[in-house]
């Protein structure tokens, strides 16, 4: 049977684009990644520094390389705003524990958020937010999945944290829609049969941004055969495409034959080209993309 292949990509919230304001100095900003190894943070450090090098400017890209952490996030932000850069975007790892410590220290550095905004309690610390409407984006998630099974099934959400603001806005999405309208927050909220979704008891999955963490949870969930469909609020599974054609694909090839394999859709950066042989050989059904680098241009 062909496997359906669907990609789509995502609109931008981005602020007003400001004309440029003439200092005779080149100015200095840099992105404060959630960690700078990560291919969205790359594409998006590249776009920021074509805009600031397109004016005279320089945007670095800073933070920790392997898996996110707030306390490595918090570090990194202490010893940006030591730098006496001219402004600073931050992706949001943990809003209230970075705005009681390093974001104490902001003093005059100009503040916005890209791609994972502040908590609203914290947002007042910062201009404005460069990137998806998060919420959107998991409404548009959970369309994939309808279209892919209109008649519902057994879902499985993987996450990295559950302190990502960012993260927890795409879960709604994906709640509200599939469950067709809004309700309260936390675990009232879960899919309990609604429109024909339930999320199973052990999901969400969180892999602390650790692709060998969420490949062995994979590999335990598809062994276990109670999942219909599985939705990735990040690329965690693919960031190595070849790691996840070798650990799964035999898995995913056997549950097939059984006529038991369940649909894979994952929100990514721009596929490379590995992870879009993963769509065309059926390996994942859908990928919904964000545009990276033009997200590193607007924080520019």
């Amino acid at each position: 049977m062909k496997t359906s292949r669907v990609r789509c990509a995502a609109a931008l919230l981005c602020g007003p684009l400001l004309a440029p304001l003439g200092y005779a100095e080149p100015l200095q900003f840099a992105l404060l990644a959630k960690r700078v190894d990560h291919p969205f943070f790359i594409l998006a450090g590249e776009g920021c520094a074509e805009a600031a090098q397109a004016q005279g400017d320089t945007c670095l890209l800073l933070g920790s390389s392997g898996p996110a952490h707030f306390r490595l996030q918090n570090e990194a932000l202490e010893q940006a705003l030591e730098r006496g850069l001219d402004g600073i975007a931050l992706s949001v790892t943990h809003s209230k524990w970075l705005a009681e410590h390093a974001l104490q220290r902001l003093g005059k550095t100009p503040l916005i958020t890209f791609d994972s905004d502040l908590g609203p309690t914290e947002r007042e610390l910062r201009k404005g937010y460069v990137g998806l409407d998060n919420l959107a984006f998991g409404r548009q998630l959970g369309q994939l999945a309808q279209r892919l099974r209109p008649q519902g099934g057994r879902l499985c959400i993987l996450s990295a944290t559950s302190l990502d603001t960012n993260l927890l806005e795409r879960l709604r999405g994906v709640r509200q829609q599939l469950r067709g309208g809004a309700t309260g927050d936390g675990e009232a909220e879960r899919l309990n049969g609604e429109n024909g979704w339930q999320e199973l008891k052990r999901c969400p999955l969180y892999n602390a941004n650790n692709q060998q963490s969420v490949l062995f949870q994979l590999t335990t969930l598809l062994n276990a055969g109670s999942v219909d469909i599985i939705v990735s609020l990040g690329s965690w599974p693919i960031h190595q495409a070849g790691e996840f054609r070798r650990q799964l694909g035999p898995l995913l090839a056997e549950l097939d034959e059984q006529g038991a394999r369940p649909t894979i859709v994952i929100a990514t950066p721009e596929p490379d080209p590995a992870q879009r042989a993963l769509l065309d050989d059926g390996l994942i059904q859908a990928y919904l993309s964000m545009e990276s680098r033009e997200i590193g241009r607007q924080s520019y």
